[in-house]
C-alpha cells in the first residue's frame, strides 16, 4: 500500500499510447456529434439515427470522463504542474464544442413521437427511459436554437463574468489582522482557534475587510439574479426555485415537508447554541465568532493502517460489500492521503464507474477527524460501488441525494468512534457533530430565506450593499433565533458564498440539508431495522441515477413528502444535544 494514489487503470501518463487515442478518439467523435446534429432534419431513418445518437452520447460520456478524471485528479495533487494544466485547458476548449450540437440533439429526441415504441423494441432504450423522459421535460423549457446560442453567447460576459469577478475580489482580498496582512480563507480559519481573542479579533477583521469590496459584490449579486429571474421567466418556470427542484428531480411538497420539520425543530439547535453560550461565558446567547470554538480535548491518533482497520472493523459491521472495498481503496491505491506543495486541500471522492472505482483525496493528518473524513468519502465510493452496473448515460445523481452514501457512513463512524469515547474526547466529538448540524439546519435555512427574499426583491430594483446586509441579518435572525447573540451576527455571509454566485445553479442550500438529514433518517432505520434495511438501502443508492428523489426513497419504503421522516432524524440529534448538554 503505498500513499498516493495511482491511476494506472486510466492511464500511464500523457505519453501513454492509450491517452493519445482517447484523445484523438474524443476529437474524431465531436465532430461526428456536430456532423449528427447538423442533419437531424429531414432524415428518413429516426430510429436508426436514435441508435446512433446514443451510441455518440455513452462514447463521449466515457471518454470525456476518462480523460477529463484523469487530468484533473493529475491537477489535484499538483496544481503546479503545466503540462497537465495545458491539457485540462485544452480538454475544456474541446467539451465546450459540444454544448450547441448536444442541444440540438436532445431537443430531436424530445420531439420523437414514436418513442415508447422504440423503448420497447430496444432494451437499451428501454434502460435509459428515465434520462429520455427527463430531455422530454427539459425540452419544454428550452427556447429557439437561435436564442439559446445567444445566451450561451451573452452568458460569458454576464452570469458567468459576474461570477468570475466574485471569485477574484473575495480570493484576492487582503485582510488586516493584528498588524498583518492575511487572506481571507486565513482569516476565516481562526474561527477554529482554541484563543478566544483569536477568534473575536479574526471576527472583527473579516467584517472590516468585506467593507472594500461589498458595493461591488452587490453588482454580481443583482446581474446573476437578475439574469437567472429573466431566463427562468422565458423558459416558463414559474420560479427560479421550481427550475432548481425539476432539475434536482424533487417535489415541491419534499422540500416544503421537510422545511416544515427543521422549523419545527429550530429550537432544538437554539438550545445547544445558548448552552454552548453559557459554558464559554455569554449571557445573550452566542456571538457569530464562537460558533466553531472547540470545546472538549481529542488527542487521539491514527495511522494510515490504523484508520484503515478501524474502518474496514467498523464497516463490516454493516455490511461485507462495504467493508471489502474499503479494504480493497487502501489495498489498490485509491487514495491520496498527505497533504504535500501544489496539492489542493480539503477531500473529495471522485468516482469512475466506467472502471469500476474510485479516487479518494484527503489531507491525512491522523486525527479522528480525518478518520471520519475518510469515511465520509469513502461513502461516495460505495455509492459508486452501487451504480457501476448502470449503462454510460445512467452514472449521474442529483444534488440532494449526492451525500446520502457519504453521510451514512459518517454516521456509521461517528457513533462508533463516540460509543468508544469517554470524558472530555466524548464531549469534543459529539460537540463537533452538532457544529455540523447546526450548520445544516440554522446556517443553510438563513441562506434558503436569503436568497429567496433576494430573488423577489431583485425583480423590483437594484438592490445595495447595505439592503442585502439587512435581508442576511433578518434570515441569520429568524434561522439562529434566540440561539445566537444578535449584536454579533455576520450580515456580509452573502458576499463570500460562492453559491449564490451562480448563473447556472439557484439555491444550492437545501440540498445539504436534504442530504444530512436524509442520510441520518436512513442510519435510524437501519438501526430499527438491522439486516432487513441493507438490500433496501443498496437498492435505494442504485436507483438514485435513474428516478426521483422520491422514487428512490421508496426502495426503502419511505415517503419524502410528509414531515414525519424527517422527524426521525432530527428526533436523533435532538437526543445528542441532550447528552451534550449532560455531558458538559
Amino acid at each position: 500500500m503505498y500513499n498516493e494514489w495511482s491511476l494506472d487503470i486510466l492511464y500511464k501518463g500523457l505519453d501513454d499510447k492509450k491517452y493519445k487515442e482517447d484523445a484523438n478518439r474524443l476529437n474524431q467523435l465531436i465532430n461526428e456529434i456536430k456532423s449528427l446534429s447538423e442533419g437531424l432534419k429531414g432524415s428518413e431513418n429516426e430510429e436508426k439515427l436514435l441508435l446512433t445518437a446514443i451510441d455518440y452520447m455513452e462514447q463521449f460520456e466515457v471518454l470525456q470522463n476518462s480523460l477529463g478524471s484523469y487530468l484533473s485528479l493529475r491537477e489535484a495533487v499538483n496544481t503546479t504542474d503545466g503540462k497537465i494544466v495545458n491539457e485540462l485547458n485544452i480538454l475544456q476548449k474541446q467539451l465546450s464544442e459540444v454544448s450547441k450540437p448536444f442541444a440540438a440533439i436532445k431537443k430531436w429526441i424530445a420531439g420523437i413521437k414514436d418513442m415508447d415504441k422504440y423503448m420497447d423494441k430496444h432494451p437499451k432504450l428501454k434502460a435509459y427511459s428515465f434520462m429520455i423522459n427527463s430531455i422530454r421535460q427539459e425540452a419544454k423549457h428550452l427556447l429557439s436554437d437561435d436564442v439559446e446560442d445567444v445566451i450561451a453567447r451573452l452568458n460569458i460576459s454576464a452570469g458567468a463574468a459576474w461570477s468570475n469577478m466574485q471569485s477574484y475580489l473575495t480570493s484576492t482580498l487582503e485582510v488586516e489582522y493584528r498588524g498583518d496582512i492575511i487572506t481571507l480563507p486565513q482569516v476565516r480559519n481562526l474561527a477554529y482557534s482554541e484563543n478566544p481573542s483569536v477568534r473575536k479579533d479574526a471576527y472583527y477583521a473579516e467584517l472590516k475587510a468585506y467593507e472594500k469590496v461589498k458595493d461591488a459584490v452587490s453588482y454580481s449579486m443583482n446581474n446573476i439574479k437578475t439574469q437567472v429571474n429573466t431566463i427562468s421567466d422565458l423558459r416558463g418556470y414559474e420560479s427560479p426555485l421550481a427550475q432548481t427542484l425539476e432539475l434536482s428531480k424533487m417535489k415541491r411538497e419534499t422540500l416544503d415537508a421537510l422545511l416544515k420539520a427543521m422549523v419545527e425543530y429550530m429550537p432544538v439547535f437554539h438550545k445547544y447554541l445558548k448552552h454552548k453560550a453559557k459554558l464559554l461565558g455569554h449571557k445573550n446567547g452566542l456571538p457569530w465568532y464562537d460558533l466553531f470554538a472547540p470545546m472538549g480535548e481529542s488527542e487521539t491518533k491514527f495511522s494510515v493502517e490504523e484508520a484503515r482497520e478501524y474502518l474496514v472493523k467498523h464497516f463490516r459491521g454493516f455490511s461485507d460489500d462495504l467493508a471489502d472495498m474499503v479494504d480493497q481503496a487502501f489495498e489498490e491505491e485509491w487514495i491520496d492521503f498527505f497533504p504535500k506543495k501544489g496539492k489542493v486541500g480539503g477531500a473529495f471522492c471522485n468516482n469512475m464507474p466506467y472502471v469500476k472505482q474510485s479516487r479518494v483525496l484527503t489531507n491525512f493528518s491522523g486525527t479522528l477527524s480525518d478518520v471520519v473524513t475518510l469515511a465520509h468519502e469513502l461513502g461516495h465510493a460505495y455509492h459508486g460501488l452501487n451504480i457501476q452496473e448502470h449503462l454510460p448515460l445512467n452514472t449521474d445523481y442529483s444534488m440532494p441525494v449526492a451525500e446520502t452514501a457519504s453521510t451514512f457512513n459518517e454516521s456509521l463512524i461517528m457513533e462508533a468512534i463516540i460509543k468508544e469515547a469517554s470524558g472530555m474526547e466524548k464531549m469534543a466529538l459529539i460537540e463537533s457533530q452538532l457544529q455540523d448540524i447546526t450548520q445544516i439546519m440554522c446556517d443553510i435555512y438563513s441562506r434558503y430565506l436569503f436568497e429567496t427574499e433576494v430573488f423577489e426583491k431583485s425583480k423590483q430594483g437594484f438592490l445595495f450593499a447595505d439592503e442585502l446586509n439587512e435581508i442576511m441579518l433578518r434570515a441569520q435572525k429568524t434561522a439562529y433565533g434566540d440561539g445566537l447573540d444578535h449584536e454579533y451576527l455576520n450580515p456580509y455571509m452573502w458576499v463570500v458564498k460562492s453559491h449564490y454566485y451562480s448563473e447556472e445553479l439557484s439555491f444550492y442550500n437545501f440540498p445539504y440539508a436534504f442530504g444530512g438529514l436524509f442520510a441520518r433518517g436512513l442510519y435510524e432505520k437501519y438501526k430499527k431495522e438491522g439486516e432487513e434495511f441493507i438490500p433496501k438501502y443498496r437498492a435505494l443508492l442504485n436507483a438514485t441515477t435513474v428516478s426521483t428523489a422520491e422514487e428512490c426513497a421508496r426502495e426503502a419504503e419511505i415517503n419524502l413528502e410528509e414531515p414525519e421522516f424527517w422527524r426521525t432524524s432530527l428526533k436523533a440529534y435532538e437526543n445528542l444535544v441532550d447528552e451534550f448538554i449532560k455531558l458538559s
